[in-house]
């Protein structure tokens, strides 16, 4: 306030209403905000990595029965050819002295609300050992029956191959199939039915490639074991 009891208007320099001013002021503040955003980002990488392994081999341990193999799936992993899927095309191999005994990986369904996408395990001898939705959009109440938490339809798979099972049967009831539909979703279940058979017949494609992988990975481990012990 001045001597004569007026109010002053405080002085502001004349650069901070320039456009460029304000443009570096709201730069620099985006930039704070992300450092801050990029530093919290950091902070909990790690944990959620290893929560995401540790979902992972929850869901291994469904499809992959441990009596299986005498190695560690998680940990030796190779890749479908040609990413049939178009998804992520790891493989998770199961062996018992470097032969291959089961492999597990992701296939992907077209379903109602959009991609289903299953992990499914495989004997050595091409025999379904599991089947777990990974990922999905379908209508709560209808074709999330498709998730073990809410219904165990999807064990109903288990135990079948492209052996004892014609290519007929390979299909919901409602098209002369062998599997259940749901209620109001018959989509849901068939979209997983052909993903599931489809998941089938690229193991069997590709079984030799993944036999090999697993000895090749068996061989790795065995060479790395020698090298500590003679260290």
């Amino acid at each position: 306030m001045s001597n004569d009891g007026m109010t002053t208007t405080p002085l502001v320099p004349s650069y901070t209403r320039g456009i460029g001013y304000q443009a570096g002021l709201l730069g620099g503040m985006a930039m704070l905000v992300s450092i801050i955003l990029m530093l919290g980002e950091h902070g909990t990488r790690e944990d959620i990595q290893a929560r995401l392994e540790e979902d992972r081999q929850v869901m291994l341990e469904q499809v992959l029965p441990a009596s299986l193999f005498d190695n560690n799936p998680l940990a030796t992993t190779t890749q479908l050819e040609g990413n049939p899927f178009g998804g992520d095309p790891t493989v998770f191999l199961a062996s018992k002295e470097g032969q291959l005994t089961g492999a597990a990986f992701e296939v992907i369904g077209q379903g109602y609300s959009g991609d289903i996408v299953i992990l499914i395990g495989v004997s050595a001898e091409g025999e379904l050992t599991g089947v777990r939705t990974i990922a999905h959009a379908e209508t709560p109440g209808l074709g999330d029956k498709i998730e073990i938490a809410k219904n165990d339809w999807v064990t109903s798979f288990n135990g079948f191959s492209l052996t004892n099972l014609s290519e007929k049967e390979w299909a919901v009831k409602k098209d002369g199939g062998r599997f259940d539909q749901f209620t109001g979703a018959t989509i849901t279940p068939r979209a997983v039915v052909d993903a599931v058979h489809e998941g089938l017949k690229v193991f069997k494609q590709q079984r030799e490639h993944l036999q090999a992988a697993a000895a090749d990975l068996s061989k790795e481990v065995s060479t790395e074991a020698s090298m500590e012990v003679q260290q």
